[in-house]
């Protein structure tokens, strides 16, 4: 099963066919993910599955999307999560957590098939992501390196809270959660 997921990962293309007029950038979506995906999916006789459940996490809830591949034995998943913002304007409940789920699961497919958004709105955030030599997620801020690791709670639910990058954001999360 891992060849053929490394034979989709390598064949995906998927361009970000998307404009955001407010913000003047091209990004894609969860469906252009799944519209590009789904041919390859079907040339390796293989099944995607996404879903996702709301979780509290602190006072806050997130929508915890999952991205499951499987050849109907093995399965391979990812995780990504998103905050519902409180109040978005214009939004009603139902829009505010649609959004988040759509966000959650993009960044769910984003990890499952390793596609790189660096280059999006979405990681255009006063810190960025690296790895470290040592495979350590670290965050930058103000100009200075940390391991997500080294970081007190209260930094971890501010990251959890605020970061755009949703790999930097799962992994506090999943900190917070020990």
């Amino acid at each position: 099963m891992i060849k053929k997921i490394i034979n989709i990962q390598s064949q995906l293309k998927c361009e970000k066919s998307q404009y955001n007029d407010f913000g003047k950038y091209k990004y894609r979506s969860c469906e252009d993910i799944l519209e590009a995906v789904k041919p390859l999916l079907k040339q390796e006789e293989l099944m995607l599955n996404v879903s996702d459940e709301i979780v509290m996490i602190g006072t806050r809830y997130y929508v915890k999307a999952t991205a499951e591949i499987s050849d109907g034995t093995n399965k391979i998943s990812t995780i990504a999560y998103a905050r519902e913002d409180e109040i978005k304007k214009g939004m009603d409940g139902s829009q505010i957590t649609g959004a988040a789920s759509s966000y959650a699961r993009k960044y769910a497919l984003n990890g499952l098939f390793c596609i790189d958004d660096t280059k999006d709105s979405d990681t255009t955030n006063k810190g960025t992501q690296r790895e470290s030599e040592s495979n350590e997620l670290t965050v930058m801020l103000k100009g200075k390196t940390y391991k997500l690791t080294d970081l007190s709670k209260e930094q971890l639910k501010w990251i959890a809270d605020n970061y755009k990058n949703q790999t930097i954001k799962a992994k506090a999360i999943e900190l917070l959660s020990k």
